[in-house]
């Protein structure tokens, strides 16, 4: 692989219902990036389609593409497995397509620690208070109150690795949000300097984590 591919990866990480999926469907719709999909052991949500949404497998087959090293990184995330299929990302990076993912802080890492040949930025999403996310979670299709509160639990361990990220906005607009990520992942390409309120960040964490 060369240093100067076209394609980018981009990364979107966020704890379960800050809305990164719903920004990913917004970034691919509007600009040209490529979603990777997913593999997963996890049962289609209410309208997910296969092939379009994820790749839905059980976990013997999932079992298998790990043996096969057929992912560019993989994890356990409630009791399911997420993957993202290596051949399938390296050759839309070789046509010059930016790639973008939605993961979470395990795959960012292992993606990271494989010193790609490819410009890889990454982002992270934070929900406005934790009144919201559990809100969000329980108007979630598949999420009942027991589920919710589990996914609460994971959040804390979640949100601490949010200083591993080129970029944290907090998704409080949804339109914001999203212009903000826009102007950052272009800023990166272009080599601008794009940073972020830092201290203003870690004040929300903190409040969140209350």
């Amino acid at each position: 692989m060369s240093v100067n591919h076209e394609g980018i990866i981009v990364i979107l990480s966020s704890p379960s219902g800050a809305g990164k999926t719903s920004l990913v469907k917004e970034i691919c719709l509007k600009n040209n990036y490529s979603i990777s999909i997913s593999h997963t052991t996890r049962k289609p949500r209410a309208k997910e389609i296969n092939g379009i949404d994820y790749f839905f497998v059980n976990q013997e087959e999932f079992k298998k593409l790990i043996s096969k090293n057929k992912f560019l990184e993989y994890a356990k995330v409630f009791n399911n497995y997420y993957g993202s299929s290596k051949d399938v990302v390296y050759e839309k990076l070789d046509k010059g397509q930016n790639v973008i993912f939605d993961i979470d802080w395990q795959g960012t890492e292992q993606i990271k620690e494989k010193k790609l040949n490819y410009k890889i930025i990454t982002i992270f999403i934070l929900p406005p208070s934790r009144k919201e996310l559990f809100h969000r979670l329980l108007n979630r299709d598949q999420d009942d109150e027991k589920n919710a509160k589990e996914r609460m639990k994971q959040f804390d361990k979640d949100v601490v690795h949010w200083k591993n990220y080129d970029l944290v906005v907090i998704n409080d607009d949804f339109n914001t949000c999203y212009e903000n990520i826009i102007k950052f992942i272009k800023s990166k390409k272009n080599k601008i300097s794009a940073n972020y309120d830092k201290k203003e960040i870690s004040k929300h964490v903190l409040e969140l984590l209350k």
